[in-house]
Formats: structure tokens, sequence, C-alpha cells
């Protein structure tokens, strides 16, 4: 027998026209708390910096209102860029997190190789070194070791130590779903970033995954950009509004692409070409594909990804989808892939 089928909703909280960071940040919140009164599981807020109009630099910030102002949902990051903090740091402000709030707290690592907001210039602003990506593993293992139980030859006190503050390992390629397999970690892939290696990260993270002391078993989740609408024509042209930002997304620049730059025909193979996993149309339409998309992929959970520019049709949106999701159970746990 099936369960329904987790789903979690992921934020940018991007800046709309004529729009202040505060007006960003306060819908940022308003979303948090619908989500949690459509019985998402989990919240998780995003890292970028130097990117124009959006204002998510300082996840742990953001975080620790959103915690204080709902009541059941797990917030968490999704994902701090482990390259631009110091372990321990990432650990002081994820355990204190996890204090104020226990059982509630999520932390999402990520590597950001390359992309907006992760370029030379943010390092240097940062105070890190050139080579800080190339110590990820170091680094996480010692995040890891400083949010375990204490140890006797532990030099450095952490109010994290202890506390229950799960570890994702957040990743678009097969070299993160390795690592997060080979260290017992749950998987969290970011279709909406690089759809083309989504089967190959997932199979790569349950062949080489191992138990831990947090983990017996593999547990993915799996992010997929949907936009749900009364019809297939509303849900499209809600697309068509915001697809100017999809292309600037995956043409991987931080520089706004103007709305009359985008010709018939770029603009129409994007969704195609750029998003085969996007779930755009009405409640059946919507239905079909996530219920495609946990069958092809075996996702213990789905992270929605939802760029609307319109309030009330974004809230509609996540109605819908949480609605059919009531309705969609999942696979009971399957034995770890070897």
């Amino acid at each position: 027998m099936g369960t329904p089928l987790p789903i979690s909703v992921l934020d940018f909280s991007p800046m709309r026209d004529g729009e202040t960071v505060s007006d960003s940040l306060r819908r940022t919140v308003e979303l948090a708390q619908l989500a949690e009164s459509l019985d998402y599981r989990r919240f998780w807020f995003t890292e970028h910096h130097n990117v124009p109009r959006l204002t998510n630099a300082a996840p742990a910030v953001v975080l620790a209102h959103i915690a204080s102002v709902t009541r059941l949902i797990r917030v968490g990051s999704g994902g701090v860029m482990l390259p631009n903090h110091s372990p321990l740091v990432v650990a002081e402000q994820f355990g204190t997190l996890a204090g104020l709030h226990p059982r509630r707290i999520d932390l999402g690592i990520g590597r950001a190789t390359g992309g907006p907001g992760a370029d030379s210039e943010i390092f240097r602003m940062l105070r890190k070194p050139p080579d800080a990506r190339d110590r990820f593993k170091c680094d996480l293992d010692e995040l890891l070791a400083l949010l375990g139980e204490r140890q006797a030859d532990d030099a450095a006190y952490v109010p994290a130590r202890g506390l229950d503050v799960p570890v994702w390992l957040l990743g678009s390629s097969t070299s993160s779903a390795a690592l997060a397999g080979t260290l017992g970690l749950p998987f969290s892939y970011a279709s909406h970033i690089a759809p083309d290696d989504l089967q190959v990260a997932l199979h790569t993270y349950r062949r080489n995954f191992r138990a831990s002391r947090t983990l017996q078993r593999d547990y993915t989740m799996v992010s997929a950009f949907i936009i749900a609408a009364e019809t297939d024509t509303q849900a499209q042209d809600l697309l068509a509004s915001i697809r100017p930002i999809l292309m600037q997304w995956f043409r991987k620049t931080s520089v706004p692409l103007a709305t009359d730059k985008v010709t018939t025909s770029t603009a129409a193979a994007t969704p195609e070409q750029d998003l085969p996993y996007a779930i755009v149309g009405s409640p059946e339409t919507v239905r079909s594909g996530i219920e495609a998309m946990v069958r092809k992929t075996l996702a213990d959970e789905l992270m929605v990804v939802t760029l609307i520019r319109d309030p009330a049709a974004a809230r509609r949106s996540y109605e819908i989808v949480a609605r059919i999701c009531r309705n969609i159970t999942r696979e009971p746990a399957r034995s770890t892939t070897g």
C-alpha cells in the first residue's frame, strides 16, 4: 500500500517589477505560510549572491524568521553553498536554528561550481580563496563532524552537536550524486537546472549508496518546474509570461534579458529543449505529469519550483498541486541499490 507523495516548495525570492527588497521577502514569508496551510512538507530557500532581482543572499536569516511565523512545516536551505562559508559558521547557524525550532530545520548543502552568483568577484568579496570549491569534500566532512555527537577529542564547542539537523546534499551532476551516496546522505536533484542528467544522477546515487548513522536506505527528492491552472491554455499563458526568465536561466547569465529580444522560434523551444521535466497545464495534465515523473524517477519526494509572476495565479497553482498530490501515492521503500 503506497503513501501520499510528499511535496515541498523551493523559493528564490525574486523581485518583480516595481518591488522593493521588503516586498520580495514579505511575499516569500507569505508563500511559506501558504505552503504550510496546504500541507507541503518543506519550504526551502536558495542562496545566490550578486544576482540582480534575487533577494536570497542570506538563507539562515530568512529561515529564522519564517520558522518563527510558521508552526509545523520544515524550513531549510536549498541550499547553503558551502564554498562560500566556513563549516563552523554553517554548523553554528543551523545548530542555533535547530535549537530554536526543534525537528523543523533542514540543511541542504550545495557546491555552486558555476553560474550566476558563483564567480571569482563574489569569492573575493566573501574573502574566500580561489581553491575553496576544490576543498568541498573536506569542508563537508568537517561540517558533518561538527553537527554530529561530541567526541572526546573535539576541540571546539558547537551548539549544533547532537541536535537533529538533517543534512541533504544538493546537486545537478553525477559527482554530487556519487558523493551523497557514499556518505549516506539524502540527495536532492535540481532537474530545473540540469534536466539532462537527472536519470543518470539518480542511478549513480543509488548505486553508490552506503547506509549511514542517519539514513539506512537511499532517499531522493527531485525538483520539478510546475505551473498549474484551470485549463491547459491558461497554464501555457502563465509559462509564456516568464519565458524570458527561463531563457536567461538556461543562458547561465545574470544579465537581464529584455522581452523584446526573445524571438518566437527561440522562445517556443525553451520548455521542450531546456525544461523536459516541466509540468504545465490543467489539473488533469499536471496530475498525469507528476505521476509520470514519480514513476520514472522513483523519487521519494517532489520539490515544486514555480516562478509565476501573478501572485493570485501562483497561489492557485500551489493549491492545485497540493490537492493533486494528496491522491498520488508512492511505492513502499525500495531496497537499496547495490
